[in-house]
C-alpha cells in the first residue's frame, strides 16, 4: 500500500507540473492520479479496514475512522481540484489543501496504521487481502 502511496505522489508531482506548460496533459494526468486515488481508498475501506476492524473490535472511534475521515476530505479536495482545471482555473489552492491532508493522512498509514494491520493479521490474512485488492483493480 505505501507503494502505492509513492505511485500516485508521483502522478501528482506530473500533473503539477504539466498545470504550467499543457493544459491538456495536465487533465490526463490529474484524470490518472484522482483514479488511483479513489481506488486506493475503495481498497483501505472495503478491503484493509473491515479486516483490521474485526481483528481488533476497533471500528468506533478507531485509527480507521479516522483514515475515512480523512478520505471525505481528500475526495473533496479531488473534486475541487477537477472542477478548476476543467474550468480552466488555478487549483493550486485546493492543491497545496489536498497535499497536506494526504501528506498527514499517509503518514498515519504507513508509520502507526499498516505496520499495525501487519502485527495484528496472520501472513494467510494479508496474502488474503492482497488477492482481493487485486480482484477489485
Amino acid at each position: 500500500m505505501s507503494k502505492d502511496h509513492d505511485r500516485l505522489d508521483g502522478i501528482f508531482k506530473e500533473f503539477q507540473k504539466a498545470s504550467h506548460s499543457g493544459p491538456a496533459e495536465a487533465k490526463k494526468l490529474f484524470s490518472e492520479f484522482s483514479f488511483g486515488l479513489k481506488r486506493h481508498i475503495v481498497w483501505e475501506e472495503e478491503v484493509l479496514f473491515p479486516i483490521f476492524e474485526e481483528h481488533t473490535e476497533m471500528k468506533d472511534g478507531g485509527p480507521t475512522e479516522a483514515m475515512r475521515f480523512d478520505h471525505v476530505q481528500i475526495k473533496d479536495f479531488i473534486e475541487e481540484i477537477e472542477s478548476k482545471t476543467s474550468a480552466g482555473q488555478d487549483s493550486t489552492g485546493a492543491e497545496q489543501k489536498l497535499l497536506a491532508v494526504l501528506s498527514d493522512h499517509n503518514m498515519k498509514e504507513e508509520h502507526i496504521l499498516y505496520p499495525w494491520i501487519d502485527k495484528t493479521l496472520n501472513e494467510t490474512e494479508l496474502s488474503c487481502i492482497f488477492e482481493k485488492i487485486k480482484s477489485t483493480n
